[in-house]
C-alpha cells in the first residue's frame, strides 16, 4: 500500500469519524471526553462521607491527592513561593560559627547565600556540607598529634567566613509565572532543590523549595522538628490577636462565619494583604481599619514595608440616635381666635368705653 493510499485512508477514516460524531451529537450522544476530564468528574462526584467510603474507589487521601495533581497544571511559582519578607538567607562572608546558629534557629536544611543584598544571590549552603566541612577540619587538626581525639570542636576556626569554605552550591532561578510542574521537573533533573524567584527587574521576589511543591500534592509535611504554629489566638475580651501572615481561611476558621471578606478573597490571601488593600497603603501601628461585617482591625505591629500583627475585634454598636423633642405651640385664646389678633388698647379707648358704659 502506497503512502498516498494510506493518507487517503486516514483522511476517509477521519471524515467518517467526524461524520459519525456529528450524528451522535444530534441524537444526544457525544464522543467520550479526555481521561483528564473524566477523572476530574469522577473525583467531583465521589462522596466524601465516611459511610460512603466503603463503596468508593478512592480513599479520602487518594481523592485529595488526585485532585491536587490535576490542579497542579494551573499553579504558578508565585502561588507557592515563600515571599521575600520571610526568606531566611545569609551573607557570603558570614562566620561559620554564626552560620551554625542561623541553621539552628531557622530549622531549614538549605539557606540561600547572597552578596551585599538579597538581590545579589550567589548560591545556597546545605547543612550537610557544613557539618562535613567541620568534621574534615577537626580531623585535619588531629594529624601529627600523638594522642588523637575523635572530634575536638575547639580545633575548628569558627570565625572563618563562609565564602572561604568552598561549600556554597548552585541555586536555581525561576520567574513567578513559571508553572510549578516545570520547576519540579527542573529540580529533579538538576538535583538542585532550592530556587529563587526573580522578578522582571532581576530582584529577588521569593523562594521555593521542592518541599513547597510536594506539599501542593500531599498536603503539609511536618517532621520531628516542626513546631505547631498558632497564628491566631483568642483573647479574653472576645477579640483575636493574629499574625499578619495568617491566611484568610485561617481567620475565617478562628473567628467564625461572620468574618467574610467577600470579593477581596480573590485578590489577597493573607490578613496582611487584606490590611494593605483596605487602607490602600501600608497602615501604621495603632491604626484602626473598618473590616468586613461586624469586625474591625487594629494594627498592633507594622513597619514601613509590611504589617506584622493585627487585632481583630467586634465593632461596638452605634449609640441610638436621640430624637429632639419639639416644644408644643402656644394655643391662642378664644377671643383672639374669633377676631384675629387684637390691637393694643390705648388710654383714650379705655375712657370712651367707660363713658359709653
Amino acid at each position: 500500500m502506497s503512502d498516498g493510499d494510506r493518507s487517503n485512508g486516514h483522511e476517509n477514516g477521519d471524515h467518517k469519524l467526524s461524520w459519525l460524531e456529528r450524528m451522535l451529537a444530534k441524537i444526544g450522544f457525544s464522543r467520550k471526553k479526555s481521561i483528564r476530564d473524566d477523572l476530574a468528574e469522577v473525583l467531583a462526584e465521589t462522596p466524601t462521607s465516611p459511610q460512603s467510603q466503603t463503596d468508593s474507589e478512592f480513599s479520602p487521601a487518594e481523592q485529595s491527592m488526585l485532585q491536587n495533581v490535576l490542579a497542579l497544571r494551573e499553579r504558578r511559582i508565585g502561588d507557592v513561593m515563600v515571599p521575600r519578607s520571610e526568606i531566611v538567607a545569609v551573607k557570603q562572608d558570614i562566620p561559620i560559627g554564626q552560620l551554625l546558629q542561623t541553621f539552628a534557629n531557622a530549622g531549614h536544611s538549605r539557606l540561600a547565600v547572597y552578596g551585599e543584598t538579597l538581590d545579589e544571590p550567589t548560591g545556597m549552603v546545605h547543612i550537610r556540607d557544613l557539618v562535613s566541612y567541620l568534621t574534615t577540619q577537626a580531623a585535619a587538626a588531629q594529624k601529627g598529634k600523638r594522642v588523637r581525639k575523635k572530634f575536638d570542636p575547639k580545633s575548628i576556626d569558627l570565625t572563618q567566613p563562609l565564602i572561604n569554605t568552598k561549600i556554597v552550591r548552585r541555586i536555581l532561578f525561576a520567574p513567578p509565572s513559571m508553572p510549578v510542574v516545570d520547576l519540579l521537573v527542573k529540580m529533579q533533573a538538576t538535583r538542585i532543590h532550592l530556587a529563587l524567584v526573580i522578578d522582571e527587574y532581576g530582584g529577588t521576589d521569593g523562594l521555593v523549595s521542592i518541599e513547597d511543591i510536594v506539599e501542593e500534592i500531599v498536603g503539609d509535611i511536618e517532621d520531628e522538628h516542626d513546631e505547631q504554629e498558632t497564628r491566631i489566638v483568642a483573647l479574653g475580651d472576645g477579640s483575636f490577636l493574629a499574625d499578619a501572615r495568617a491566611s484568610l481561611a485561617e481567620a475565617l476558621e478562628a473567628v467564625g462565619n461572620g468574618f467574610d471578606v467577600g470579593a477581596l478573597a480573590d485578590e489577597v490571601d493573607t490578613l496582611g494583604g487584606l490590611m494593605v488593600t483596605l487602607a490602600a497603603r501600608v497602615p501604621a501601628r495603632n491604626e484602626i481599619l473598618r473590616g468586613p461585617g461586624e469586625f474591625d482591625f487594629e494594627i498592633i505591629d507594622a513597619d514601613p514595608r509590611r504589617v506584622k500583627r493585627v487585632r481583630i475585634f467586634r465593632r461596638p454598636p452605634d449609640p441610638p440616635k436621640r430624637e429632639r423633642k419639639r416644644k408644643p405651640k402656644a394655643q391662642p385664646d378664644s377671643a383672639s381666635a374669633q377676631h384675629g389678633e387684637s390691637e393694643p388698647v390705648t388710654p383714650a379707648d379705655m375712657d370712651n368705653r367707660n363713658a359709653s358704659g
